[in-house]
């Protein structure tokens, strides 16, 4: 049978006082984390004491459910907006000028109202000193079936370079 060196006493004692040591700062460190938990834990509680923190937990899980399910629906409330605002007037575009040199102060215009998919119409008014004409004019995809004058279509490239937010 192996025999066994004899150890010191003194070395042993040495070394169980340095394990109670690291296992007395394992301790330490263990005991201010958990103090540190149950502060934390008596002030979630004291905010409401009547609930424990399962039923607290429960509930935040469902007000979280609930905002997500109407933040789901702001979404799709939004990309239907912005889908139907293709189809109303967003941008405008206006011409003044004199449309006869015997008149003055810029009293005819061209105004030209574009929707999302430069869908809409030019409406001219040429003021005269006897009369005074309005005519209107089909846009479709940012051009007419007919003709446009040069103060039109300069109403026309206006309204396509109003891009709607720019202000």
């Amino acid at each position: 049978m192996p025999v066994l060196p004899e150890l010191d006493p003194v070395t042993v004692a040495f070394a169980a006082v340095g394990l109670c040591l690291v296992a007395l700062i394992i301790m330490l460190a263990v005991v201010i984390r958990q103090s540190r938990l149950l502060r934390r834990y008596r002030a979630l509680l004291n905010r409401n004491p009547d609930v424990n923190v399962e039923e607290m937990l429960l509930q935040q899980q469902d007000a979280l459910a609930d905002l997500r399910a109407a933040q789901d629906a702001l979404r799709r409330r939004m990309a239907d907006l912005e889908r139907s605002s293709l189809d109303h007037v967003q941008r405008v575009g206006i011409v003044r000028y004199n449309a006869f040199p015997d008149t003055g102060a810029d009293l005819s215009f061209s105004i030209a109202l574009l929707d999302g998919r430069d869908n809409g119409f030019v409406l001219t008014s040429l003021f005269g000193r006897n009369e005074c004409r309005t005519y209107a004019k089909p846009i479709r995809g940012g051009e007419s079936t007919y003709v446009l004058s040069d103060e039109e279509k300069q109403a026309l490239a206006r309204a396509r370079e109003n891009i709607p937010g720019n202000a």
